[in-house]
């Protein structure tokens, strides 16, 4: 993703303010993985896009900041579920994981199923053609790992 086609990907008018974050800071960690780039500069630029006030900021921040600040934490903690070496992994994919583990570690407001089912659908629009099924996997086995008891009590009350 190149800053032009970081342009050309409009956030849905429909989605909600930390629909439209997470978006941005998928965009912006995407830069950090394959660029290198600093955060202070990734989010300058990130904050100058097209549609970034209709995001939540907050959540942007802390997903930005807070995934780079623990990449290697997140690493460790993501590997021990992949099927394959973590240099395997698409950017995308990465950063998806990455945002999706560190929700589950650090905003319990954000139901565990509200999670998986938000960087699925950042892995369709974004990843390559099944990647979001990937995605699905580590990221339903990690929150077995970080929530599991929010998981049990989902399960109590379908049964």
């Amino acid at each position: 993703m190149t800053a032009d086609t970081a342009h050309s990907h409009k956030p849905s008018s429909k989605k909600n303010a930390r629909s439209r974050a997470r978006e941005f800071a998928l965009q912006a960690l995407y830069q950090h993985i394959v660029g290198r780039n600093e955060a202070s500069a990734i989010d300058a630029f990130t904050r100058d896009l097209s549609g970034f006030h209709k995001a939540d900021s907050a959540h942007y921040d802390a997903l930005l900041h807070g995934c780079i600040e623990d990449a290697q934490a997140l690493d460790a903690a993501i590997t021990p579920v992949l099927d394959r070496p973590l240099a395997e992994i698409s950017p995308i994919e990465r950063a998806v994981m990455w945002m999706g583990l560190y929700e589950f570690q650090h905003a319990p407001d954000v139901p565990w199923r509200v999670v998986l089912n938000e960087y699925v659908e950042l892995a369709k629009s974004f990843g390559g053609t099944d990647g979001h099924k990937y995605v699905n996997a580590v990221l339903h086995a990690l929150a077995g790992n970080y929530r599991a008891t929010e998981m049990a009590a989902d399960q109590q009350r379908a049964s």
